[in-house]
């Protein structure tokens, strides 16, 4: 059987997905669209059947990406069953979804998930007589428990065409006017969500809807915003990029994999270049594995932990309500705040995740915004541990600097790339306690994304340094640079070395810059201007490869291209703002 399930967003119905295929997934773009559609199979009773899990969809009225896709799915034929998973306690808009549904005389089931928090809202469905009135079966379920899975199962089996009636007698004629059809819909949403009605007993108020409240008022929402920020920083970016990627990269790869690796091939290889394209400087081995393995591996799963259990506790939803009016400025919506949060753990996944907004402008913008401005954990973590040993003035002036251009350069780009800002329309689900179980299948699945997606591009943007080194191309990349870092920025010659490294591996750069403070070849000033210039620098290799495969090459490249002419621009003005204001004002700055 082939089934595809339906329903807006936020009804869970990823959460549904995962109870009906167990563990086989395969996620991938849907032919000529950035939108990734899962598909999986699963087992009941003897039986097996595959599963299509569609985007989120408000309507088949095509509006966006996602609408199309769904619709395209949907329209193709050989579909046994539809799964309309549907949120009890806002039925009547899951309705309107569902007499879109009914049109395309295709088997269906209504899956009413999250009634559990229907119930606790005072809401009681009646579900008998939904499904005669529907003329299908109308199943409730608690996907995050579990709860309902069996009855969802069997209904599939016994899936019935709805009653087509319901169009003709209470919808009117399907060509009439769309904003009469419209009317009509929303009148046969009025009358089935009669069957909805309230319990008796009062509806207590629960510590979860106080905190939901909070969350997304600006007095109380940004404080919880700045210790959620807090908790992360310390769990990704101090124990996954500090303890996690010491030990995977010193201990496991650095005493034992690497050097048996290299053993092997020393005893097995005699030809020098195939030596250094698997462990050389630039080596497959060397350095494309050790970074995918022993250095984004830990961070990445440390953050999609962290971005679980936000996302499963109804967090996420309120975090973009809060930063609407800030991305309103920048020509974006509340959305982009979720790829810009996650390019805190990797840039490279955030670049992906772009693909939650609605528009091709919007997409861009956060591309060009998160190369420019957003510091993987791997950088962050040693930028903070340089801006740590100067004073707060320096962390306070680094972080005005980086917001200051972000926000800038967002305005500014959103004046000139072509299209137009979606509008923002975010359904708030209820803060719940996280399910352990939801958290893990969703970290797996997005790790299996990961291995799938990135690696690759680690491996032959590895292969192309190499030849880039062979041929003279980074020696004669570093010449260029030498000019540019020593008269603009006023800094040593070798740090030119660490922005070419940067490009390569972000947090390599700020080591190599690390190293020259050590040895005391920067001064304060000097530290601070670096720092600012190497995180608003050009991405590292894997983030600018997988920005080409979103983006397209020419894309790419202007980005790259701007964000290193504005990243040394604003070191410059930064450099002689500095050196004004301690050399003739006589402030101290640092």
């Amino acid at each position: 059987m082939n089934i595809v399930l339906v329903g807006n967003p936020n009804v869970g119905k990823s959460v549904i997905f995962n109870a009906l295929t167990g563990s086989y997934v395969m996620v991938s773009n849907y032919p000529g669209t950035t939108v990734d559609i899962s598909k999986g199979t699963g087992r009941f009773a003897n039986h097996k059947f595959s599963v299509i899990d569609t985007p989120g969809v408000n309507s088949l009225v095509v509006h966006s990406e996602d609408e199309k896709v769904t619709k395209d799915v949907l329209s193709r034929g050989g579909i046994n069953c539809i799964i309309q998973v549907a949120d009890a306690k806002n039925l009547k808009r899951s309705l309107l979804l569902t007499l879109e549904l009914i049109e395309l005389k295709i088997p269906t089931v209504l899956n009413l998930n999250m009634s559990d928090e229907s119930r606790e809202r005072g809401l009681s469905i009646d579900v008998k007589k939904l499904s005669q009135r529907l003329g299908i079966d109308v199943v409730e379920t608690v996907a995050v428990t579990g709860e309902g899975i069996k009855k969802l199962k069997e209904a599939i089996f016994r899936a019935k065409v709805p009653k087509s009636d319901i169009i003709l007698s209470e919808i009117g004629d399907v060509n009439d006017d769309k904003i009469i059809l419209l009317k009509k819909r929303d009148r046969i949403a009025d009358s089935l969500t009669k069957y909805v009605s309230s319990i008796s007993r009062p509806l207590q108020k629960r510590v979860s809807e106080v905190i939901g409240r909070l969350a997304i008022r600006p007095l109380t929402g940004i404080p919880l915003l700045i210790l959620t920020l807090v908790f992360m920083y310390l769990f990704v970016g101090k124990l996954a990029a500090g303890k996690g990627v010491d030990f995977f990269e010193n201990i496991i790869f650095g005493r034992y994999v690497n050097p048996a690796l290299a053993g092997i091939i020393e005893r097995y290889i005699h030809i020098d270049i195939v030596k250094e394209i698997l462990v050389g400087d630039y080596g497959i081995i060397t350095m494309a594995f050790t970074y995918a393995f022993a250095i984004i591996l830990p961070i990445v799963t440390a953050f999609f932990l962290f971005f679980g259990i936000l996302e499963d506790s109804g967090y996420l939803p309120r975090l973009t309500v809060l930063s609407d009016r800030v991305f309103k400025t920048m020509g974006l919506n509340g959305r982009a705040i979720l790829p810009m949060i996650l390019g805190l753990g990797c840039g490279t996944m955030a670049t992906l995740t772009a693909r939650i907004l609605d528009t091709k402008k919007e997409r861009i913008l956060v591309a060009l915004l998160l190369a420019l401005a957003v510091p993987c954990s791997a950088q962050l973590g040693v930028v903070m541990g340089m801006l740590g040993s100067l004073s707060v003035k320096a962390l306070l002036i680094w972080l005005f600097t980086i917001l200051l251009v972000m926000i800038a350069v967002g305005w500014g780009a959103s004046k000139i790339i072509p299209g137009t800002r979606s509008p923002f329309i975010q359904e708030i689900p209820p803060i719940r306690m996280p399910q352990i179980k939801n958290i893990a299948a969703k970290t797996l699945a997005r790790l299996k994304w990961y291995l799938k997606e990135a690696v690759p591009l680690f491996v032959l943007g590895t292969f192309i340094l190499f030849i880039s080194d062979k041929i003279g191309i980074l020696k004669w990349t570093e010449n260029i640079l030498d000019p540019v870092v020593v008269n603009l920025l006023n800094l040593p010659q070798k740090a030119a070395e660490s922005f070419i490294i940067g490009f390569l591996r972000r947090d390599y750069g700020a080591a190599g810059l690390y190293m020259l403070a050590k040895a005391g070849e920067l001064n304060n000033i000097q530290i601070l201007v670096s720092l600012v210039v190497i995180t608003l620098f050009v991405p590292c290799v894997a983030q600018f490869f997988v920005t080409v495969k979103e983006r397209g090459v020419k894309t790419a490249c202007l980005i790259a291209g701007f964000v290193s002419i504005s990243a040394f621009l604003v070191g410059y003005i930064l450099n002689l703002a500095l050196r004004y204001l301690v050399f003739n004002l006589g402030i101290a700055v640092i």
